[in-house]
Formats: structure tokens, C-alpha cells, sequence
């Protein structure tokens, strides 16, 4: 075998050329070059169209309905910042000691949850019959509730929440149009029963009376 140089240096594999298309009815590929007869895609640079791009047509992003109001970090869960937190119910604490701490390390421990990435929020089914210091991201009004009832205590591991603020704007009070008209009802049917009684048993004042005998 003779040594390996340029001059008889080989490829592993033979080399396929690439076929040009669009270059007559002598290339090989027809007059048309396999885009079919007009349209769209017989164009050129028709195969570089955005995603989501339908033909022209509304495009389905356009055509759903959109989420309005703001997408801060504040106002969660709403747009890109939605926040999401692993539901746990008060039921499943009772499998803890009485007396027990209970922590995101102390579920992932007993299989409640897989990890500690994402928040726990303890939710209020189901009943609870320990004393437990539970903390935990987030509770419930009912879990808190069944929470300090057993005599245990709630932890926010984020700090107390903060009381919502009353919404601005007018108290629209409806107004008692029932009562209202069974009150003038029935104040007209007491006016209207009354009136005669008093036209027959009242007297004119100054009206003189008449001597007997005179007609």
C-alpha cells in the first residue's frame, strides 16, 4: 500500500452534489422546479414566514381573547410573574406528632410534597386533631382557623400578609322600594277608610243652628 499524500488523498464517502434548482427545463427539475404553479410558496423567500403567520389570515394569538389589567409583580397571578404554590389540606398534617413542627423540609420528608422550589399554601379540607406549629408560605382562612383551634400556631415563612386596603369608590345602597311602596299603600288605605267618619262626625265651625219650629 502506498503512503498517504495530496496526491492520492480520497473522501470516505463519495460526494453528492447539490442540485440547483430553478435553472431551466435542462436542470433536471422541471420548468416549475417542484414549487408547483403559482401561489405563495412557487415565490421566493415564501418559506421564511414568521411563526404563527397564517397566509394573511387573523392569526390565532390575535384572535383569542387576551387576560387585561395590569402584569406587575404586584398584581399576581396575572401574566408572566404568576405565581404558583403546592396545595396542602389540614387533613393530611394529622400524620404528624402532636406537638410536631411542621416545614416544607418535614413534608418533603414524609412525601407531601417533592421539593421545597415552590410555595406551600395549606388549604382547610378535612379535619385536624393535633397540635401543630406549622409554617408554610401561605394558609387559608379556614386552615388557619382549624389550626388554632387544635391549639397549634400558624408561621408565615414570608412575613404576616399584609391586610387588604378597602377598593375606592361609592357605596351603592339599593334602595327599599318594596317597603317603601307597602308603606304608602298601605298609609293611602288607612286615609281613604278614615275620611268619611270624620266628614259625617265633624261639625262646621260657626254654623248656626236652626230654633225649633222655623222650617
Amino acid at each position: 500500500m502506498s503512503d498517504l499524500n495530496l496526491s492520492n488523498l480520497q473522501p470516505a464517502q463519495p460526494q453528492k452534489g447539490r442540485k440547483r434548482v430553478g435553472r431551466g427545463l435542462g436542470s433536471g427539475k422541471g420548468r416549475y422546479s417542484g414549487r408547483g404553479i403559482k401561489g405563495q410558496k412557487s415565490r421566493a423567500g415564501s418559506h421564511k414566514m414568521r411563526a404563527g403567520f397564517e397566509g394573511g389570515q387573523m392569526p390565532l394569538y390575535m384572535r383569542v381573547g387576551k387576560q387585561r389589567g395590569a402584569t406587575s409583580k404586584d398584581a399576581m397571578p396575572i401574566g408572566p410573574f404568576m405565581t404558583r404554590t403546592q396545595p396542602i389540606n389540614v387533613a393530611a398534617l394529622d400524620r404528624f406528632d402532636d406537638g410536631a413542627e411542621v416545614t416544607p423540609e418535614a413534608l418533603i420528608a414524609v412525601g407531601l410534597i417533592k421539593n421545597a422550589k415552590i410555595d406551600v399554601k395549606i388549604l382547610g379540607s378535612g379535619e385536624l386533631s393535633k397540635r401543630l406549629t406549622v409554617s408554610a408560605h401561605g394558609f387559608s382562612a379556614a386552615a388557619r382557623q382549624k389550626i388554632e383551634e387544635a391549639g397549634g400556631a400558624v408561621v408565615f415563612l414570608r412575613g404576616d400578609p399584609a391586610e387588604e386596603k378597602p377598593k375606592r369608590g361609592r357605596s351603592k345602597k339599593k334602595p327599599e322600594r318594596a317597603e317603601t311602596a307597602a308603606a304608602t299603600t298601605e298609609a293611602a288605605a288607612k286615609g281613604a277608610v278614615g275620611a268619611p267618619d270624620e266628614a259625617v262626625d265633624a261639625e262646621p265651625e260657626g254654623a248656626a243652628v236652626a230654633p225649633e219650629g222655623e222650617g
